[in-house]
């Protein structure tokens, strides 16, 4: 009898739960998010207003739904661009070698030497906050950790067997490295992908958390934490909510990530 994976089945209940959660607030909040109520001020959770009021009288449910949205957002377009140009990138070293791929190798290593949210709250100095800088230099720095792993996927795979028989009968490299290739490592991707999620999700709310990412008229969950930090004794759910969907969405992908591991036999 089959063992059940644990991991791939909460995993992905967890995640559904969290997505249909967020998918919520770009449809519907029960309030304007950004809409103040002196009579509401510093509420408490009811039914009236399921996670409370901040000190301004803004409901906490229909914030922490706005910013959720826009922190999956975020994440998404940083994976987004790290994933695709690494994979580009990885793949290119990987299937022909050479100079080329010591050189960009080395510069990955460069970059993958500093702490990549440490980068961007430098490059994030410079441009300034805003949703598209932190997309644009989180997504960047993103890139050479999805480039090392398809290039030794790559490395693994370009001198196998059916590789050789697909040159010797004439087709051509990019169809070797997209359909004979890239399918073999979807596993190790596909765990690659949850894992630079978490950590897409984790640095946008750090840098909007310490007030460079996200500008303070844009929501994010980061920026909700930061508001509230003066009131974590006192008006405890104000925290509490945002740091909870942060906590369970990459509970949930995390859980997911380690049952796809698990289901493809992929080494953590």
């Amino acid at each position: 009898m089959k063992k059940k994976n644990w991991y791939l089945t909460i995993g992905i209940v967890l995640t559904a739960c969290m997505l249909i959660f967020i998918a919520v607030g770009f449809f519907w909040t029960p309030y304007v998010p950004s809409a103040m109520s002196a009579g509401d001020r510093n509420g408490r959770p009811s039914l009236r207003h399921l996670f409370g009021c901040d000190s301004f009288g803004r409901d906490i449910f229909s914030r922490t739904l706005e910013g959720a949205g826009a922190t999956l957002t975020i994440a998404l377009a940083v994976l987004a661009v790290g994933a695709v140009c690494g994979l580009v990138v990885g793949a290119l070293c990987g299937y022909y070698g050479g100079a080329a791929d010591a050189l960009i190798m080395r510069l990955c290593d460069a970059v993958a030497a500093f702490p990549s949210v440490l980068l961007a709250m430098v490059v994030l100095a410079v441009t300034g906050p805003g949703k598209y800088n932190v997309i644009g230099a989180l997504g960047v720095l993103f890139i050479p950790s999805f480039a090392r792993l398809v290039r030794g996927e790559f490395l693994k795979y370009r001198d196998r067997d059916f590789v050789q028989s697909a040159r010797l009968t004439g087709v051509s490299d990019l169809r070797i490295i997209f359909v004979h290739i890239l399918p073999n490592i979807w596993p190790v991707l596909l765990s690659g992908l949850t894992i630079g999620f978490n950590n897409a999700v984790l640095a946008e709310a750090s840098m909007s958390y310490l007030g460079i990412g996200v500008s303070a008229q844009e929501p994010s969950l980061g920026y909700m934490l930061k508001d509230a930090q003066g009131y974590f004794f006192t008006l405890p759910w104000c925290t509490a909510f945002p740091a909870a969907v942060v906590i369970l969405l990459i509970l949930g992908v995390g859980l997911l990530g380690e049952g796809i591991r698990e289901r493809m036999g992929v080494a953590s």
